[in-house]
């Protein structure tokens, strides 16, 4: 009888062995998936990285050849349709314009090279004195608007403006010699409020 009690209990240690030595063997299902997980991040990050690197070194690409780009070494065609792409830029980079400000600055410098490339072209004159209008230059702007001559009625608005704006200023300084000058000259493109306050001024 004790034979038999001691042959079941080396048994059923032996069982209790041989599954302990098993069960270690078989590795957890979610320790591979971690590892899988984080190097996929990794690598997106990477990707990431390198596609902002690239387009940090587009815009830098853009802005130096704006910079390097020569206007007296390019035609009167080309400088003209950079002067309207930069007023394009310019008008939505500024809230107002001004001659000082980068792309209001390039516009107006093509637009000039290519008028004075072309004198002939009226177009590019006739942009040329907008612009000039538009960046509040007015001094030149009145005498681009004069040269011209004829103009539509849309040229007259902004040449009258330019009048008008010369004419105050004139008043400022007290001459209102040049200021009536410029009044009456306003007044011969387009008539205004404005031309007509200063007018009583005078």
């Amino acid at each position: 009888m004790k034979k038999i009690l001691m042959l079941t209990a080396f048994a059923l240690a032996g069982l209790a062995a041989a599954q302990d030595t098993t069960t270690p063997t078989t590795p957890p299902a979610e320790t591979t998936t971690p590892a899988d997980t984080g190097t996929t991040t990794t690598d997106t990050s990477t990707t990431e990285t390198s596609t902002t690197t690239t387009s940090t070194g587009t815009a830098g690409t853009t802005m130096q050849d704006m910079n390097m780009a020569n206007p007296a070494s390019m035609s009167a065609t080309d400088n003209f349709a950079r002067a309207q792409e930069f007023a394009v830029q310019a008008d939505v980079a500024y809230p107002v314009p001004f001659y000082d400000r980068t792309l209001w600055k390039a516009a107006v410098d093509s637009a000039y090279y290519a008028a004075s490339m072309d004198a002939g072209n009226r177009d590019y004159q006739a942009y040329l004195a907008q612009l000039y209008t538009k960046t509040q230059w007015w001094i030149n702007a009145y005498n681009a608007w004069n040269r011209l001559g004829t103009l539509n009625d849309t040229e007259k608005q902004w040449a009258s403006l330019s009048a008008a704006k010369l004419a105050y200023i004139a008043l400022q300084r007290g001459d209102k010699q040049m200021a009536r000058m410029y009044v009456e000259k306003g007044m011969s493109w387009a008539d205004s409020a404005s031309l007509q306050a200063i007018m009583k001024r005078l």
